[in-house]
């Protein structure tokens, strides 16, 4: 499906280049003791490894561009410093830029601030699939002025995901949760023909049964899109919904502040005062049947409030599930990867993606603004390009 976005191969000799390369660095950061800000995760510099030792390995100069945050202009706490340092703890000589977002430039998809990027760099290289779906100048601006290519973590992310976009083995089976519906919708409906089944959990789920005609109580509900979900649970598109639901008597999780009320499973409807957080033990059973018999699974969003280990078990068993699921298996959304992380199962999944909302715009459009420039920067250079490497596993 992506097989016109060019790979790392199709650069051609990199040796005593200078190669720009776009990653995604946004790690989280924490204050550390004595004041200064550290690295709390460093899974995303290690990703961008492979990218980063291919082109310096082949003698390329190589300066890394990345962002960290939303800040809201020079904002300290989101310098670049602890990336830069362990980056070039990994891989000495490697240059690190500023977080790119410290410039309004950037966010603007300013041309004026592009050309500075790109200023004295021969090649470009978009290993940040995470940042795709953002017009923004250090992902769209390169490759109008430079050779370009995508990186190991893209083209793996592009390989991954136009498996399941384009022809997913069946039985396919979608799992979605978390707590937007809209955020999902555009999702399962250009994967509704292809799906065999749609299991929903997370607190979108109560929107779901709501429409349903079931009494949630005080779970959280989008009133906006009730009507939506209704439409959804008319069409032909097979949807299992919670049978079961973990609930609390109190208003609070442990995630809000300390853990309060009564917890109690229900099945059917929810008495007045109680807030479900998480889906039961004849659900998480029911998810778990239908994930063992699928070809292909794709997951988004957590089953309940997993950071409260009195909510987690939904999470945790149908994250079990799918690893141990014999077909395709995708997994992508931050909350989403970061349970899949703490049980330790990344390695048991085919594909872990890299960016949340990049996953579901690119599974929804088809198409996201950093490959489109990738491609189209390929098709205006392809005839006249003199060929490049067969690097294996480039592509």
């Amino acid at each position: 499906m992506f097989d016109d976005v060019p790979r790392l191969g199709d650069l051609g000799p990199v040796g005593g280049r200078s190669v720009l390369l776009r990653a995604d660095l946004n790690v989280p950061l924490l204050r550390s003791v004595q004041g200064p800000m550290v690295i709390a995760d460093d899974f995303r510099i290690r990703a961008a490894l492979r990218t980063i030792r291919w082109l310096t390995d082949h003698g390329a100069r190589v300066t890394v561009a990345g962002h960290l945050g939303r800040p809201r202009g020079r904002d300290p706490s989101l310098a670049m410093g602890p990336v830069r340092a362990k980056l070039q703890e990994l891989v000495p000589g490697v240059e690190v830029l500023e977080n790119l977002r410290f410039d309004p430039g950037e966010e603007a998809n300013d041309p004026a601030f592009g050309a500075e990027l790109v200023q004295g760099q021969d090649l470009y290289v978009n290993d940040a699939f995470g940042a795709c779906h953002r017009a923004h100048a250090s992902i769209v601006f390169p490759p109008t002025v430079l050779p370009s290519a995508a990186g190991y973590l893209l083209g793996h992310e592009l390989d991954s995901l136009g498996e399941v976009v384009e022809a997913p083995a069946r039985p396919f089976t979608l799992v979605v949760g978390g707590a937007k519906v809209k955020d999902k919708l555009g999702t399962i409906r250009a994967l509704a023909e292809k799906t065999d089944v749609l299991l929903v959990g997370g607190a979108m789920a109560f929107t779901f049964l709501a429409a349903q005609g079931r009494a949630v109580a005080e779970s959280v509900v989008d009133v906006s899109e009730v009507e939506v979900c209704r439409d959804l649970l008319r069409s032909d598109l097979e949807i299992e919904l919670p049978i079961d639901l973990i609930a609390s008597s109190g208003a609070t999780t442990g995630v809000e502040g300390p853990g309060q009320g009564e917890i109690r499973c229900f099945e059917g409807d929810l008495p007045s005062g109680w807030r479900a957080f998480d889906i039961g033990p004849k659900t998480r059973q029911r998810f778990r049947e239908r994930i063992g018999r699928s070809a292909t699974v794709l997951w988004n969003g957590p089953m309940g409030v997993a950071e409260d280990p009195r909510f987690a078990s939904g999470t945790r068993e149908v994250a079990s599930a799918i690893a141990a699921a014999p077909g395709f298996t995708v997994v992508g959304g931050g909350d989403t990867v970061a349970a899949v992380r703490a049980l330790d199962l990344t390695e048991r999944f085919d594909h872990v993606s890299s960016g949340g909302g990049a996953m579901l715009e690119l599974i929804e459009s088809g198409d996201l603004p950093g490959i489109a420039a990738l491609r189209d920067a390929h098709r205006r250079r392809a005839p006249h390009s003199a060929g490049g490497t067969t690097e294996p596993g480039a592509t």
